[in-house]
């Protein structure tokens, strides 16, 4: 698992979603997996059901269109049967591709959200900033990158 997936199972863990990460679905009649799922989240308070494909890549948009087109459609068709499978099939379902950067004008890709590392990363910050210091509302220890977050955005004892 990449830092990238690792920060956003941890992000979603935080904030109340059961998370599913790297998970292998559609299981094929000669062997081997449809696809793998980077990381799925659902929120039994709030019934959001999100699923997160972070890359670092450098292909073309032509190249990312076709393999994204191909996950989020895996996605689509197998996170209510094999991963979440007692969650209604019309449950509305977010999908978000988080690439190195976001392009103007180029907010979707194969009908999923695109998202830059540095948005995500914002997004993740400014919750992390709304607990404050460290002494008084420290992260759990089970969410080392936002601890550290915390930590570098907060301080222990005071802001900076």
């Amino acid at each position: 698992m990449s830092h990238l997936e690792s920060l956003i199972v941890e992000y979603l863990d935080w904030q109340g979603y059961l998370v599913r990460r790297n998970t292998k679905v559609g299981r094929l009649k000669h062997g081997g997996w449809e696809m793998e799922l980077d990381v799925i989240g659902y929120n039994p308070h709030t019934s959001d059901l999100v699923h997160y494909e972070p890359s670092v890549d450098a292909h073309t948009w032509d190249t990312r269109e076709a393999r994204y087109a191909k996950k989020f459609e895996a996605a689509r068709k197998l996170i209510f049967t094999e991963v979440f499978s007692w969650l209604p099939p019309e449950t509305a379902l977010r999908q978000i591709a988080v690439f190195p950067s976001h392009p103007k004008g180029r907010h979707t890709i194969a009908g999923g959200q695109i998202m830059s590392i540095d948005e995500f990363v914002a997004e993740v910050r400014s919750k992390v900033v709304e607990c404050g210091v460290a002494c008084r509302s420290a992260i759990s220890e089970n969410y080392p990158l936002l601890r550290v977050l915390q930590l570098s955005h907060c301080g222990y004892n005071r802001a900076l």
